[in-house]
């Protein structure tokens, strides 16, 4: 399910970026008295009673004719348009001042909740009578905090969290489909390819960089059954990000993973494997989405018998975290191996979803144990009682062990391979999770 998005909205200079660094627990944001520091808007995740979200700092709205006002003002507008719910961030110091009037009017109009948040309240006890004034906003009441100190954030995310969308019930779906996201730099052929299995011109193809503003569900069926391809904005450096519409289009990249059963990573033939591809993948990697590595544009490079395989080196290579996906050579524009794909996606999704046997994981254990014995150190050598599967999508496994300190991560990595031995999970990550006895829960 897509994470909820958090945007925080307001004037310069009134503690934005210090509430974001508090709340995600870190201090990412940077942090000056100069208005206008926080030019981009800085996203990342955080969590709160259980509930994950997606935490969004904005610039602060001004207004003016300057470029670089304009652009902080247009970066604003985009995280309303996005944002589940709104913190409007004012500054009991200095009181209600007309620019604050004309944001809650802004964040009024895009009909999303929002909360009025009155910064720089550092005392605890009785709220100062200063607080009153923010009623003329309009927003209902404020919430005094101290972004310095944590004061009244808890309370804050409280509400904040009240105001999501539902959870889904365990074993719910959003629907029955299988999604799709398809992910990769901009101008790799993302738009194309939803064309070419669409038969149609939904999405508008250019070389132009960015393109794609929003992530884009279609709906196809193929061989009776049903799919939901999202195609997602290129993602790019921050250093390239100039466009503050490209900086919210990462955020729509993002979420679209989230929302994703498999990942299709599209790389550029013509390019090779680059730093932002492995970033991208690396997001899919951690998020334990079913991951499939498409290589675009194949109709354009020279080939001889030893092409294709010299390229799944290379991938091999660049995305060495990520050896289980398979790797598909495609080309957008003339329908190669499309059908693969379709095919492709489906097993990933079994392969992501796969349940084992405790008793044959045990098996599994025993053999691998008594072929390579568990490590030791200082005299004390690695114990694994037992193996049991938590989970899929990714599958997850528990090791219970005499002492978690002793499981190096290479001898995880090797009972790792031998379940892949036998069971394949391609196309899927795998974690263990390390538990010592009297830890059952």
């Amino acid at each position: 399910m897509t994470k909820p998005v958090v945007a925080i909205i307001g004037r310069p200079n009134v503690g934005k970026s210090t509430l974001f660094n508090k709340i995600v627990g870190t201090r990412v944001s940077i942090v000056d008295d100069t208005p206008g520091v926080t030019r981009d808007r800085i996203y990342m995740e955080s969590e709160w009673n259980g509930r994950e979200f997606m935490l969004i700092d904005t610039g602060g709205i001004e207004s003016g004719d300057d470029v670089i006002v304009s652009g902080m003002r247009r970066q604003a507008e985009l995280a309303i348009s996005q944002a589940d719910v709104l913190l409007l961030m004012t500054n009991v110091h200095d009181g209600l001042v007309a620019a604050d009037a004309d944001v809650a009017s802004m964040l009024q109009k895009s009909g999303k909740p929002v909360l009025l948040v009155v910064n720089k309240v550092d005392n605890v006890g009785n709220p100062p009578m200063e607080l009153y004034e923010f009623y003329n906003l309009g927003l209902g009441d404020p919430w005094p905090v101290s972004s310095i100190h944590g004061l009244g954030v808890g309370d804050l995310l409280d509400e904040v969290v009240k105001l999501f969308p539902p959870e889904l019930e365990e074993g719910e779906e959003e629907d029955d489909t299988l999604k799709v996201a398809l992910v990769g730099k901009p101008n790799v052929g993302k738009s194309s390819l939803i064309n070419r299995i669409l038969g149609e011109d939904r999405v508008i193809v250019s070389n132009i960089a960015g393109t794609t503003r929003d992530a884009i569900d279609a709906r196809v069926t193929q061989n009776g059954k049903e799919y939901t391809f999202i195609d997602t904005a290129g993602m790019r450096k921050r250093s390239k990000v100039e466009e503050g519409i490209e900086h919210y289009s990462v955020i729509r990249s993002l979420t679209a993973v989230d929302r994703a059963d498999v990942c299709v990573i599209m790389i550029d033939a013509t390019e090779g494997v680059t730093e932002q591809d492995t970033k991208i993948a690396g997001y899919a990697h951690e998020q334990g989405k079913g991951c499939i590595i498409a290589v675009n544009k194949w109709d354009l490079v020279e080939k001889d018998g030893k092409t294709m395989d010299q390229f799944r080196k290379k991938v091999a290579e660049g995305l060495s975290f990520m050896l289980y996906a398979p790797v598909v050579f495609i080309s957008a524009v003339t329908g190669q191996r499309i059908d693969r794909l379709f095919e492709l996606v489906d097993y990933v999704r079994e392969q992501n979803t796969m349940r084992i046997r405790t008793g044959a994981l045990n098996d599994i254990l025993n053999e691998a144990t008594m072929r390579v014995q568990p490590p030791s150190d200082k005299g004390k050598r690695l114990k694994i009682y037992y193996i049991t599967q938590a989970s899929t999508a990714p599958p997850t496994f528990v090791l219970f062990v005499n002492n978690r300190e002793l499981a190096h991560f290479s001898y995880v990595r090797y009972l790792e391979n031998q379940i892949r031995g036998v069971f394949g999970l391609e196309g899927s990550p795998v974690r263990f999770v390390l538990r010592e006895r009297g830890e059952e829960k």
